[in-house]
């Protein structure tokens, strides 16, 4: 492992499956999830395993009647015991040493690495992932267990401060304690692994509550915790309803924080509870949220066509749209509407619609049936506005939650698909008279998260980094994909707290610092004397 801790941060490469040796791997992966779909799975507190008898089902969205994973789900009484067993782990793993955490973190990635196709499947299975999404969600959970471990190697080590004559003074980073960790199904392993790795190497203890759409994917992450060496009880596996067992763990006295990814509704009500003083409660909670997005493309009047429309529509319709850094508008300038237009319906015909198992597939399955309704819904709306339908707009639900990449042009500024975060496959095209005017619109949103800007002009990027209120701003590029290390990851406004996941700051967000000052004795060093150094 020392190695391993010198070397630098490097991202993990994708799968190049026009490979047959990569595809061939794919495809035995996929076949092997398949024979174990279906089976059951306990809670997990304290490091043992609970069966209530409750049972939540997740299903496969393009095969809705196919049962992924049976789950026990969790009472309020079980929500309980997970907080106070986490709260006496926390006794002995908050006092590990830096090294041995950070160590842990390197062999679940490389766990992660040799089994890189075998989750990517899970995905696949559970939430209707393509290929190649599915191989970049991966990538991230091995780049934030890397990134971070790397990043508490950084933190433990001794901190710039500025030297005073006859003291000695010292800052170090302290974990906080029992958090509540509630990723999102959108990116199953990935934040779900990167918010729970950050509390683990940190030094916390953790309840984990994934999503009920994505709770298999979660359970074998934990499974690879448990293989690569944590001690029972550091992360807890709980499944169950947010409004019930939720609602306990953000609420409990032992609780010292809440990492959430998911709606702006719920991020909000999780910030709102969290700022409750209970009974007992010796801190104020920390809440770290990122909560969504209405993201826009900007394109120009003097740009490549083709460039700017495909980074739209690929912004646009990766995992159907089900990303918070997804394009739903793009505000097009000018005479560049009409061909650029064009260009993006002519690309989102090419999109293949079908099986997530299939490595053809463009785009599949929406994750349930709520999102399906909610996803066509917005569609009426946006033409009943006086939007016009250019592209796709079809929907079925008979085998799975399908829905086509869908086109709406001539959107007016305030619309409903203008303003409103959809969280599926439909794009919104607005046109500005003006590159000012593009700006305007683009930030009249409540959130702030990702954006990007197509232009040739110089001074319009320069204006567009100034201007531009978003966490993450890409210029002659698409607006998704960000990269651990490189992008660090979080938004402005109602999209979060700007966590900035994958970024030097992220970890300081899960320790508290304390700084310890000794004045010093003529003739030696304290920290010598005490045997130190």
């Amino acid at each position: 492992m020392q190695q391993m801790k010198q070397e630098e941060f490097r991202n993990e490469p994708f799968t190049d499956f026009s490979q047959e040796e990569n595809a061939r791997a794919m495809r035995e992966a996929l076949g092997r999830v398949q024979s174990e779909l279906g089976r059951e799975y306990p809670l997990v507190i304290g490091g043992e395993r609970v069966e209530t008898g409750d049972i939540l089902e997740s299903l496969n969205p393009a095969r809705k009647t196919e049962v992924v994973g049976r789950f026990h789900k969790a009472t309020k009484e079980l929500a309980t015991r997970a907080v106070e067993q986490a709260n006496e782990v926390f006794k002995k793993w908050g006092r590990t040493l830096p090294q041995q955490r950070a160590d842990l973190l390197f062999r679940v990635a490389s766990l992660l690495r040799e089994r890189k196709h075998y989750f990517s499947a899970w995905m696949v299975h559970e939430v209707a992932k393509t290929w190649p999404e599915a191989d970049g969600d991966t990538a991230e959970a091995i780049d934030f267990c890397e990134f971070y471990a790397r990043e508490m190697l950084r933190y433990a080590a001794d901190q710039p401060l500025t030297r005073i004559e006859g003291e000695e003074n010292r800052l170090t980073y302290l974990p906080l304690g029992v958090g509540v960790v509630i990723p999102p199904w959108n990116f199953p392993l990935a934040i779900m692994a990167g918010m729970t790795a950050a509390s683990v190497v940190t030094g916390n203890t953790v309840v984990l509550k994934p999503s009920s759409d994505a709770p298999a994917i979660a359970y074998k992450f934990f499974e690879l915790l448990e293989e690569a060496g944590m001690p029972p009880g550091v992360v807890n596996f709980m499944v169950g309803a947010g409004g019930e067992v939720g609602d306990v763990i953000v609420d409990h006295p032992l609780t010292r924080y809440v990492a959430f990814t998911g709606s702006k509704e719920v991020g909000l009500r999780i910030n709102e509870r969290a700022a409750k003083h209970q009974k007992g409660q010796l801190w104020i909670k920390r809440v770290v949220a990122e909560m969504g997005g209405k993201d826009a493309i900007v394109v120009d009047s003097e740009v490549d066509y083709d460039e700017a429309a495909a980074g739209v529509v690929a912004s646009a319709f990766g995992f159907q749209g089900q990303k918070c850094s997804a394009c739903s508008r793009a505000i097009i300038v000018g005479d560049a509407y009409e061909p650029v237009l064009q260009r993006v319906i002519e690309r989102t015909a090419q999109l293949k619609v079908g099986d997530p198992t299939e490595p053809t597939t463009s785009m599949s399955a929406v994750i349930n049936q709520k999102a399906f309704k909610t996803i066509t819904q917005y569609v009426e709306w946006g033409q009943e506005d006086g939007g016009r339908l250019v592209a796709g707009g079809g929907s079925d639900g008979e085998q799975g939650f399908f829905v086509e990449p869908t086109v709406i042009a001539d959107v007016k500024p305030g619309d409903r698909v203008e303003q409103e975060e959809i969280f599926g496959p439909v794009l919104a095209c607005i046109k500005a008279s003006t590159f000012e005017e593009a700006l305007q619109i683009a930030n009249d949103t409540e959130y702030g998260l990702t954006g990007a800007v197509y232009t040739n002009d110089p001074e319009k990027l320069e204006r567009a980094a100034r201007e531009f209120h978003v966490g993450n701003l890409y210029l002659n590029r698409k607006c998704t994909g960000a990269l651990v290390g490189v992008h660090p990851f979080g938004g402005f406004n109602m999209s979060g707290t700007d966590s900035k996941a994958g970024g030097r700051d992220y970890l300081g967000l899960f320790m508290q610092a304390k700084v310890v000052s000794e004045k010093l004795r003529p003739g030696y060093s304290n920290r010598e004397k005490r045997g130190v150094i």
